[in-house]
């Protein structure tokens, strides 16, 4: 691992969605802040589903749903802008359902970002199927706004990762950090659990697994460190029984928590993998997916 180099990717622009609910408006002012931080344009989508719409309803009730999308956006634009002024603020009102209309936008390099409920989900339900159709569909970065927006800054990004699987996507994480001119921590949680009874069987085998993990991890904070030389890099291996639990309890310490994509055949479309599904759920800060070769199709078209 130690001869591999790292991509340096590029932060593309912030693609957010907006319906009217509390999420989305919290989800809106994170998407300006970090749009803001990467010196780019934001995206504020209204996905109507008109489209289809158009097939089941009178053409008076479609036109007063687009206007009322199209009073939403500049309602929030207007507000964003005294948030930011000179930030670029682009008002897209789509036809096309939330996913579709989110995605279509960002096409292959930007970053969507979305509100941990919509105006559809029930309050009991702590992500709903817009965020959780987007992070299962998406080809680029997707942030799901998480957490209390009043909390205070702890200054660090913390990436999760397993191995040399992740290099082709951690450049996205250090990124951030970088952006955010915060620390970037590899947090990887090791659980003896999944090795017990298969791969090893003694506790020796298992100590020299534990070795090898932290070997691993301290490998690629290296390569972090020598594509990112202004970033302080931490790295730590966490003993547990439960992998989610572990992420969703550093959540609680840092500014954003970043996770590979893991995308498993569920039923007749894709979904996430348990991990991220979990701490999706219960995360006490933003959480980003980035698809697993993100960060190098990023660079390879971009040159």
């Amino acid at each position: 691992m130690t001869s591999q180099t790292l991509v340096r990717p590029e932060l593309g622009t912030v693609i957010v969605g907006v319906d009217g609910s509390p999420p989305a408006r919290e989800a809106a002012l994170w998407a300006a802040d970090e749009a803001q931080r990467r010196d780019r344009a934001l995206y504020l989508v209204h996905a109507a589903d008109t489209d289809r719409s158009s097939l089941y309803f009178p053409a008076e009730d479609l036109r007063t749903v687009r206007e009322e999308g199209r009073e939403l956006l500049r309602e929030t634009a207007r507000a964003l802008r005294d948030r930011h002024p000179g930030l670029t603020v682009v008002e897209e009102l789509s036809g096309l359902e939330p996913v579709a209309g989110l995605t279509a936008t960002a096409g292959r390099q930007g970053t969507i970002v979305v509100g941990s409920r919509g105006l559809g989900g029930f309050a009991s339900l702590m992500l709903g199927s817009v965020g959780l159709g987007v992070a299962a569909r998406a080809t680029v970065p997707v942030v799901v706004v998480r957490g209390d927006g009043d909390r205070p800054e702890a200054g660090s990004v913390t990436a999760a990762v397993h191995g040399a699987s992740d290099l082709g996507w951690l450049p996205v994480a250090a990124a951030e950090a970088r952006a955010r001119k915060a620390s970037l921590r590899l947090l990887s949680v090791w659980n003896v659990l999944t090795h017990v009874g298969s791969v090893a069987t003694m506790l020796d085998d298992l100590d020299e697994i534990a070795r090898a993990r932290v070997l691993e991890v301290k490998g690629l904070a290296d390569l972090v460190r020598r594509a990112y030389p202004e970033l302080t890099v931490s790295h730590h291996v966490e003993p547990g029984t439960s992998t989610p639990g572990a992420l969703v309890e550093a959540g609680a310490h840092t500014d954003l928590l970043v996770l590979g994509a893991e995308h498993h055949a569920l039923g007749v479309g894709p979904a996430l993998g348990r991990v991220a599904h979990t701490v999706l759920h219960h995360s006490p800060c933003p959480v980003e997916i980035v698809p697993p070769d993100f960060a190098a199709r990023e660079a390879r078209e971009r040159t």
